[in-house]
């Protein structure tokens, strides 16, 4: 299965649209900077939280580099869920000097 990607171009674009956007790190890393809007689910509790990536259109998943989402979209994407992990991850967000947000959730 081919999990479609985007850019952090992109993403900003589906956020600004209303877009929902999980991001699959660990809780000290989402706390440390995060895409504004962004839920937490993380990588290893995605099989019991598939539900969180379904909703109203495509959902955007995103860590740190890419690798930890693309694991999380071709898990829950076999389940049926229209995901896109994004290109990148984290990392590309801040170096495009993008808003981020800190602390807990």
């Amino acid at each position: 299965m081919t999990i479609p990607e985007v850019s952090v171009d992109q993403l900003a674009t589906h956020i600004d649209a209303g877009g929902t956007v999980i991001d699959v790190r660990e809780p000290a890393e989402f706390e440390q900077a995060r895409v504004p809007s962004a839920r937490l689910v993380a990588l290893a509790t995605v099989p019991a939280n598939v539900d969180a990536f379904r909703g109203n259109g495509t959902t955007y998943v995103i860590c740190r580099s890419g690798g930890r989402s693309m694991q999380a979209c071709e898990f829950v994407a076999a389940q049926g869920a229209d995901v896109v992990n994004v290109a990148g991850g984290t990392l590309a967000w801040i170096a495009s000097g993008r808003d981020v947000e800190t602390g807990p959730a």
